[in-house]
Parts: C-alpha cells; sequence; structure tokens
C-alpha cells in the first residue's frame, strides 16, 4: 500500500488555542481534509507532520526539516497538503524537491486545492507560476511588515518582543514602555559604581555575589517567554552585559531602534545598520539615567579607563598621554609604588622618546596648580554650582538604592526564617541548615550596613556644609578620581632630562 505523509502549516498568529500546546483550529482543519483525501485515494498515512504557527519562507520549521530527512530515507510515496504555499512559498526550494529530489527518491507531490501534482507532466508549469507568485507574495508582504515597523519606529512605538531591562511594556498602550523599578534600581547602580570608578568586571562580580539574575533571568524569572542561553553560568552577570548596559541611549528617555536590519526576506540573518539609518526618538518614555550621569558615563567609556585587578580605576586613567607619541601612558607598579610610562618607548625604544613619572609625583604636581589655579582665577560661587552639578547624579540615585537595599534585607531575613521551618519539618540537615543561615546572616549584615552608609549619604544630602564642602575643594589633601574626571581634560608628559627633578608636565584643564 502507498504510504502518504501529511504536512499542515499555518504562518499566522494562533487566537483560538486553549493551550500553548495545542493545535489551532485551522491546523486541525487541516488534518481532517488531507487525512479524508488520503482515505480515498486509498493510501496509508505514515504520519503527520505539523508546523504551527511558521512562515512559508522558514526553512527551520521544525516538522518541516523532519519529513525532508524521512523522505530523503525514502520512508513514504506521497507528500500530501492542502496548497503547494504549505509546503514552501520559495520558488528555490519548489525546484528543489518538488522537480529535482523528490522524483529522485521516488515520491509524488500532491497539493489538493490548486491541483499541484508532480506526477502530472502537464502541472509542472502550472507548479513553476505557483512558486513565482509565492515569491512575490513573500516579497510584497516582506515590504508591508517593513514599511509598518519603519513608520512605528519613526513615531517613537518601542516594537521589540521584549522591553530592555528596566523597562516594561505597557500593557494599555502597545509600543510604550514604563519603569520596572526592581530592574531599574539596578540600572542606576550599575552607572553610579562605574561613575565612582568601578570597572565592569567588578561592577559584574558585585551584582552576582549578591545573588541579582542577569537580565535573562530576570526575564525568566518573570515569566517572560524568554529563550535562556545555555550554559550553567547563564544567570550570572558578565563584562559585555555591564558594557552594553552603559552604552544604550534608551536609558536616557530616547528610543534608539533599526541598529540591524535583515540581510534578505528570505533569511533571518541579521547585520548591523549604519549609524545614520537608525531610528532615533527622544522623549518617549521616562528616563532611569538623568543626563548628567549620562554624560559622565559617556566620557568615562570614551576614555576607555581600563580597571586595575582589583576592579578599581585608576586615579589618571586615559587622561595622560605621551608627549612625543600621543599615546595614553600604561600603570605599571615597582615595589609598592604605581607609574605611568610611556607603550611606544617600552616595546620599542628608537620610536618615542618615552615618559615616565611616578602617579605620587604627578598628583602633587596636579594638586599644586590646581590650588594655585584656585587663588589666583577660581569664582567661589561657580565652583559651587561646579560641583553640585558633578556630584548630582550620585545623589538622586540615592534613594532607589536604599529602597533596593532595604528591599534585599526584608528577603534575606525571611529567607532565614524559612530556613528554621525547612529544619523543623526534616527537610534539611543540621549542617546544611547551618551552612545556608550564616551565608544568609553575612549577606544580610553586608546589606545593613550598605543601607545605613546610604542613609547617612541622605541625612547629609538634607543638610550639606557648603563651606566645609568648598574648603574640602579647595584645599584637598589628595586627589579623587571625581576631581581628575572634573577638572581635568588631559595631561601630556614628556621625557625628563638628565639632571631635572620632574619631566615636562603639560595639564589641560576643563575650565
Amino acid at each position: 500500500m502507498i504510504k502518504a505523509a501529511l504536512y499542515c502549516r499555518l504562518s499566522e498568529e494562533d487566537r483560538d488555542k486553549r493551550h500553548i500546546t495545542d493545535d489551532s483550529a485551522s491546523i486541525q482543519n487541516q488534518k481532517a481534509m488531507l487525512r479524508s483525501y488520503a482515505a480515498e485515494q486509498g493510501w496509508e498515512v505514515f504520519d503527520i507532520y505539523s508546523d504551527d504557527d511558521y512562515a512559508g519562507s522558514d526553512r527551520s520549521r521544525p516538522e518541516f526539516c523532519r519529513l525532508l530527512r524521512d523522505a530523503e530515507q525514502r520512508r513514504f510515496q506521497v507528500v500530501l497538503c492542502k496548497t503547494q504555499s504549505r509546503f514552501t512559498r520559495e520558488l528555490e526550494l519548489v525546484e528543489k524537491y518538488l522537480h529535482d529530489l523528490f522524483p529522485r527518491w521516488g515520491i509524488r507531490f500532491v497539493g489538493i486545492v490548486d491541483n499541484a501534482d508532480t506526477d502530472s507532466r502537464g502541472n509542472k508549469k502550472t507548479r513553476q507560476i505557483n512558486g513565482l507568485v509565492n515569491e512575490w507574495y513573500l516579497e510584497d508582504m516582506s515590504e508591508n511588515i517593513r514599511s509598518v515597523l519603519t513608520s512605528r519606529r519613526k513615531s517613537g512605538f518601542h516594537i521589540g518582543s521584549f522591553a530592555l531591562y528596566g523597562y516594561r511594556k505597557d500593557p494599555d498602550h502597545k509600543g510604550r514602555l514604563l519603569i520596572d523599578e526592581e530592574a531599574a534600581a539596578v540600572v542606576r547602580e550599575v552607572f553610579t559604581l562605574f561613575a565612582g570608578g568601578c570597572g565592569k568586571t567588578a561592577i559584574a562580580r558585585t551584582l552576582n555575589d549578591r545573588g541579582i539574575p542577569n537580565p535573562t533571568e530576570y526575564k525568566r524569572l518573570h515569566g517572560l517567554r524568554y529563550q535562556q542561553p545555555k550554559g550553567r553560568n547563564s544567570t550570572l552577570w558578565k563584562y559585555p552585559a555591564i558594557s552594553a548596559m552603559l552604552t544604550n541611549e534608551l536609558y536616557t528617555g530616547t528610543l534608539v531602534q533599526g541598529k540591524y536590519g535583515s540581510v534578505s526576506y528570505k533569511t533571518r540573518q541579521n547585520r548591523p545598520r549604519p549609524r545614520d539609518q537608525w531610528y532615533r526618538v527622544e522623549g518617549t518614555h521616562e528616563a532611569i539615567i538623568d543626563p548628567i550621569l549620562w554624560e559622565e558615563v559617556q566620557a568615562l567609556v570614551r576614555e576607555r579607563a581600563r580597571p586595575f585587578a582589583g576592579g578599581s580605576v585608576g586615579l589618571f586613567a586615559g587622561k595622560v598621554r605621551c608627549a612625543g607619541c600621543g599615546y595614553v601612558l600604561r600603570s605599571s607598579v615597582s615595589h609598592g609604588r604605581r607609574y605611568l610610562q610611556c607603550p611606544t618607548h617600552h616595546v620599542a625604544k628608537d620610536a618615542c622618546p618615552g615618559a615616565f613619572l611616578s602617579v605620587e609625583k604627578l598628583e602633587k604636581l596636579v594638586l599644586g596648580e590646581l590650588e594655585r589655579l584656585t587663588a589666583e582665577y577660581l569664582d567661589q560661587e561657580a565652583l559651587s554650582k561646579r560641583l553640585t552639578a558633578c556630584g548630582a547624579a550620585r545623589l538622586k540615585t540615592l534613594p532607589a538604592r536604599l529602597e533596593a537595599c532595604e528591599k534585599q534585607v526584608e528577603e534575606h531575613g525571611a529567607a532565614v526564617a524559612a530556613l528554621y521551618l525547612d529544619q523543623a519539618r526534616g527537610s534539611l540537615s543540621q549542617e546544611d541548615f547551618l551552612a545556608a543561615k550564616q551565608a544568609l546572616l553575612q549577606e544580610k549584615s553586608r546589606l545593613e550596613a550598605q543601607a545605613e552608609r546610604i542613609r547617612r549619604q541622605l541625612a547629609e544630602q538634607d543638610a550639606p556644609d557648603v563651606r566645609e564642602l568648598l574648603e574640602r575643594s579647595l584645599h584637598p589633601d589628595h586627589l579623587t578620581r571625581e576631581m581628575v574626571l572634573c577638572f581635568v581634560d588631559r595631561i601630556t608628559v614628556g621625557k625628563r632630562q638628565p639632571g631635572a627633578p620632574l619631566p615636562p608636565v603639560v595639564i589641560h584643564w576643563r575650565f
């Protein structure tokens, strides 16, 4: 008896399913039609292959691929579909399978509604015309969809499947984003830590130590249908996630879309698009990061300041250049003291005269120049405003950081209480109970100390001593990374001449 493989496909979004694993009514109707036709022809149904919610141009359809594997093994003699377009809408695949491979494998293709039948020689031109029409349909549909999406992007509507970490989709207004406060608190902390001198890897380590799920895991925990990457550490924060977050303009309330475009309507492969082809609309949603903090972080990113092994960023990272070759001086450590040296001279002595200076001496030199300029030129009132602007971004994040800390303290307290219950029920051994309890209490204690530090900062913010702040700024006893970023544009260091105490140093200020 002839064996027939029945193939069904539906590309439209299913609205008549009771459960995601159920077949839609249209698929069920296709199956019933194919079964009935096979029975009329006296064919035995070998198997039913069903791809629900897949496009006809998608070559990776799971059941479609399984059908082709079974066909190659000659497990049946007929492929039966409702129409030729159910099998594929690509003319290339029509020629490859219906007119080449299927005949070689001894397989007949039949489309019921459009009378496609590879056993009929006079039917070949009709199949080719159908294939060409289906190809045009795919192209037209692709252009129509693209034009609609382009219009929505230009109008400032978010069209992604998922909202960026820190936001959620507005259930009442399609294409609008709302702040997700739980995730937004983490975003603010990442920006604040980076602006304060923390490296990206150190920030990732801090978040992982506190057990904060990364954006992918966060989506999964909140029930979003997001495909989790495979891997043992897929729930951890890593350098690329922090780096991408720090440069994503969406956090400022500006929607940037269209960074990638499809290569062709026949494939899902994407490629980067030129920046001038992006769709950028300002003020489409509420900002998580204020403009001052954003600009401060972008300046740091542009300088590419690399952190030390411990995660902190050097005092003059990215700010000091060699007067000979113009390259940023590289940091090194010798006998417990940190030095800055020319990377070009270090690898090729004849390529550049070189520059070498200890960080300690450069700090004293910058402090001395800052004191001199302050005494001669600086307007204290203007300085007060500048210092306020430099610290505004950090101060604004304190309430959200405190709220996040207090919430985590409560969660750890509840977890400790749950441990006692588990031990009382006998589901947790004494050894495991003590180990888990100690870890939770240690983390809870650390979070409480962090919350207390933030409360003190908030209290100082409520009644700031401007005179004391100005005094510390006008006559500091040491430099901080924030001071260097605020006041220094760049520093050039030349080669020290024999007998000179210091090499030539030129400081270029930001004022």
